[in-house]
């Protein structure tokens, strides 16, 4: 649950810079003979994409660390896993 948690917090603070990188323009910043046209941010697009890249590879991560404590305890609950290995 704190992996899809996580995910969705994520996926979330990913649509709400989208919501505000949009709210400038919606044309893509190529030249041409149009004056007085707003365009779209390319920078916090740039950003975004980096951040669905690193949120893939963390979620990824978390997903190893939580087969490796399934197969090391019986159980996922996080209560049981620290008493069991407190010294």
């Amino acid at each position: 649950m704190k992996i899809i948690s996580m995910d969705i917090m994520s996926t979330g603070v990913i649509a709400y810079y989208v919501f505000i990188a949009s709210r400038g323009g919606l044309l893509t910043p190529i030249l041409t003979d149009v004056q007085n046209t707003t365009y779209a941010d390319p920078v916090p697009q740039a950003v975004i994409l980096t951040a669905i890249v690193i949120g893939l590879s963390i979620q990824a991560l978390m997903l190893v660390g939580a087969m490796k404590l399934a197969r090391d305890n019986p159980t996922l609950e996080t209560n049981e896993i620290e008493k069991n290995n407190t010294p």
